[in-house]
């Protein structure tokens, strides 16, 4: 097995890391173009995370001797699964995981949805699965005032993210 996709989920996660890093900068360096900065950083985190969790997918099908290059979402992974008998407790935790509104991964994955989404003025946080990350990237034009909140939230999602990739991880190698 190359395990070129679990090279390629470490890479995505240090790349969403680095870019947390630039926004922590951003926001604390004012200039003219601070906003369009820290917005910029807030969908390359969005970006980086979602991409580490598309590569942790193929990573998985990968072990499991699938084909990871026909896997874009976990229903994907789930059908190669169910079409070739084998039964995985990664791709039940991640279904678990997808489907829970309060999870961080589906939190997560609804804010990178949001990039491609647009809403004028100001969106207020109104459903209880929606994070502080997803209506911030809704917004055309964000006052910032959530900064710190959606900072922290991505500082979170990226440490669950290491430790589901971690615990993940060593369940495959047992197999």
């Amino acid at each position: 097995m190359s395990e070129i996709y679990a090279v390629r989920t470490n890479q995505k996660l240090n790349f969403a890391r680095l870019h947390i890093k630039a926004l922590v900068q951003a926001q604390e360096a004012p200039q003219w173009s601070q906003n369009p900065r820290i917005e910029s950083y807030h969908e390359s985190v969005l970006f980086f995370l979602a991409s580490g969790y598309a590569a942790l997918l193929r990573e998985i099908a990968e072990n499991y001797n699938l084909t990871p290059t026909g896997i874009h979402c976990h229903a994907d992974l789930l059908e190669q699964m169910e079409a070739t008998g084998q039964e995985s407790p990664e791709v039940r935790e991640l279904e678990q995981l997808e489907s829970d509104r309060n999870s961080w991964l589906h939190k997560m994955l609804q804010a990178y949805r949001s990039c491609w989404e647009v809403a004028g003025g100001s969106v207020k946080v109104t459903a209880a699965g929606s994070s502080v990350s997803e209506i911030h990237v809704l917004q055309v034009n964000p006052d910032h005032a959530e900064d710190a909140e959606v900072l922290k939230e991505y500082n979170h999602w990226l440490q669950a993210f290491r430790e589901l990739l971690e615990r993940l991880r060593a369940n495959m190698q047992e197999w």
